[in-house]
């Protein structure tokens, strides 16, 4: 179910479609990862206006495209001048998530063993993606941070999920010795216009 009509949208679909027709997770992500960044590299879609703006003291999730199809989703993500996400999960989902404009920085971790109600994590990666850039995330190595670095310029970034995510688990430090306590976070969405 198409949310939003822009130029190149048919693209964009089809090469998700392509690539969700894989025989496997891996073979889906590295299908999806290079045809985003072909896609955004190439200027053939023109994303609507209103993913470039941002919102109040948060992040911004639009969503593009539902597939009834195939179940994933396309959202894309504003992010404002120092705006970032805690360290989360993407409650067992793959996703591709690429640049559109300005810069991210992803920091992946993976989970250690808990202790008692608490988590550890150790960062294990980090790095500055820019425009026409793009990773994936395969559970069960699907913890990570986002955050728009720059000072005053907005970052843009498209999400492919393999379903509809609409919660996370997202991991707060709590005391020392890289702890964290997990809490359930409903994801809402903002609207598309």
């Amino acid at each position: 179910m198409l949310t939003m009509e822009f130029p190149g949208c048919d693209k964009l679909i089809d090469a998700i479609d392509a690539a969700v027709s894989k025989s496997t997770t891996p073979a889906i992500t590295d299908s999806l990862r290079n045809s985003l960044c072909k896609l955004i590299r190439s200027k053939e879609i023109t994303l609507p206006e209103c993913v470039f703006e941002t919102a109040e003291n948060r992040y911004a999730r639009r969503e593009l495209y539902h597939s009834d199809d195939h179940g994933y989703c396309v959202v894309a993500m504003t992010w404002g001048p120092g705006q970032g996400t805690p360290i989360h999960d993407h409650c067992g989902m793959w996703c591709v998530e690429g640049v559109w404009s300005g810069s991210l920085e992803v920091v992946q971790y993976e989970r250690l063993a808990d202790k008692g109600d608490l988590c550890q994590f150790q960062p294990v990666g980090s790095i500055q993606a820019g425009p026409g850039s793009a990773g994936s995330l395969i559970p069960p190595h699907e913890y990570h941070t986002i955050r728009n670095p720059s000072d005053d310029t907005v970052a843009v970034s498209l999400h492919i999920y393999s379903g509809n995510m609409t919660h996370c688990a997202t991991f707060q430090p709590k005391g020392q010795d890289d702890c964290y306590e997990r809490t359930d976070r409903q994801l809402s969405l903002d609207p598309v216009h």
